[in-house]
């Protein structure tokens, strides 16, 4: 079930008017939230406002009156008094109020648009390309982790002697590869005209609520409490609040962004799942892509993003194939979201490797970021980003599938002036 809708997060108009549609989005989305609770705060806030309006017309007339007269009369103060007293009573209800209408809203996700396919999960996902046939080998290949180890330039022993599991320590020849995969992708994308940048790791509670991933993903993150700072699970959250309470002009658009930095997930609930190696990692490195783009043009623009990020994949030979996510398994603030799965050949199977996704305004009306069309007309803008790539999981389809029979790794011909070697 669709709504034909221009706003794109959930807000608490769309709800009165449209309750029964948003249950049923919800529910094809697999979250359960109570939105009769919210709606009655909705009311509480619209009778508290009354209130406050109806003692303010009253306060004011006397106000009015005592203005005329020349001698104040003690009634007429005590009642202005009283007045006082229950306007800033039910002032701060309203302000308890606002903020728990606001943090149940929090916890709404996005609509999904109208292209999206209903379903429960990851086995509703639809496959909509396949690239590359997977070769064959002539022999058993190994996994990505015993490739590296034997090769001396993975080293996850050390890194959870110093930091625990689901660390690494790239070395030598390992070193290189993930260096030079980081320029590579980055020097690809500004020739396809995204402008590098380098933000903080480090953001602030504010950040991680625009993007979304707080409160949602509260513990996912890590974060230090005594500066109040988060570590950033991409580099999606710094770019995006670059233009946070800012509003852009319409010949300006699109803005588009290459980033590279390092991404710090706890990976909670992952328990068994991927967990050898390099695909679920605490802390890993990304190439992230961030647009900003006109709302009529955003779903066009999430194509074009998706084509930049599969023409690195066809530059490095590697086989993959670009899957629609479900409404069941659509991330909390995406619209619309393709993940594009690399093949791993030790245990023949697709693992993303990139996920591009449109949030439409669901990002820009959290952190007020809006689009000047002309000098009476303002709306939110539309927010795009995709990995490009995320280079752990590149670099493990690498050694896995350019693995020889002696073990040796056969770099792919785009990268050899970065590394050196081949």
């Amino acid at each position: 079930m669709q709504l034909n809708i221009r706003k794109n997060m959930i807000d608490i108009k769309l709800i009165r008017n449209n309750l029964n549609k948003i249950k049923q989005i919800l529910s094809d989305r697999n979250m359960d939230i109570n939105l009769n609770e919210l709606l009655n705060l909705d009311l509480y806030r619209k009778k508290l406002l009354k209130k406050i309006e109806s003692l303010q017309i009253v306060k004011n007339q006397i106000s009015k009156n005592m203005v005329h007269q020349s001698i104040l009369s003690k009634d007429d103060m005590m009642k202005c008094k009283r007045i006082k007293q229950q306007i800033k009573y039910y002032k701060n209800k309203l302000i308890t109020v606002n903020s728990d209408i606001k943090s149940l809203m929090l916890e709404i996700p996005n609509i999904p648009d109208k292209s999206v396919p209903i379903g429960e999960g990851r086995k509703n996902n639809k496959v909509v390309k396949l690239v590359n046939i997977p070769k064959k080998f002539s022999f058993v290949p190994k996994s990505h982790w015993e490739l590296g180890e034997n090769l001396d330039i993975l080293d996850f022993k050390t890194a959870s002697k110093i930091s625990g599991s689901r660390f690494v320590i790239l070395k030598n020849e390992g070193a290189i590869l993930e260096r030079a995969l980081i320029s590579f992708f980055i020097d690809v994308h500004r020739q396809h005209g995204y402008k590098e940048i380098i933000a903080p790791y480090l953001v602030n509670k504010v950040s991680m609520t625009g993007t979304g991933q707080l409160p949602k993903f509260k513990d996912e993150v890590f974060n230090c409490p005594k500066d109040e700072l988060f570590l950033i699970p991409t580099s999606e959250v710094s770019i995006t609040n670059i233009y946070s309470n800012k509003i852009l002009d319409i010949y300006d658009l699109p803005q588009k962004y290459v980033s590279f930095s390092a991404c710090f997930r706890r990976e909670a609930g992952s328990y068994g799942k991927d967990t050898k190696g390099l695909i679920r990692n605490h802390q890993f490195n990304k190439v992230e892509l961030v647009k900003f783009v006109d709302p009529i043009k955003s779903n066009i623009e999430l194509e074009t993003l998706l084509l930049d990020v599969e023409y690195i994949l066809k530059l490095l030979n590697l086989p993959y194939r670009i899957v629609l996510l479900c409404t069941g398994d659509l991330g909390f603030t995406s619209s619309k979201t393709y993940d594009v799965e690399a093949w791993f050949s030790y245990d023949n199977s697709y693992k993303e490797i990139s996920s591009c996704s449109n949030f439409k305004d669901f990002q820009s009306r959290r952190m007020n970021i809006q689009l000047q069309y002309n000098t009476k007309h303002k709306v939110f803008v539309h927010t795009l980003n995709g990995s490009g790539l995320a280079v752990g999981r590149t670099f493990a389809a690498i050694l896995e599938y350019y693995q020889q029979m002696d073990g040796s790794i056969r770099i792919p011909e785009v990268l050899h002036k970065y590394t050196g070697f081949s």
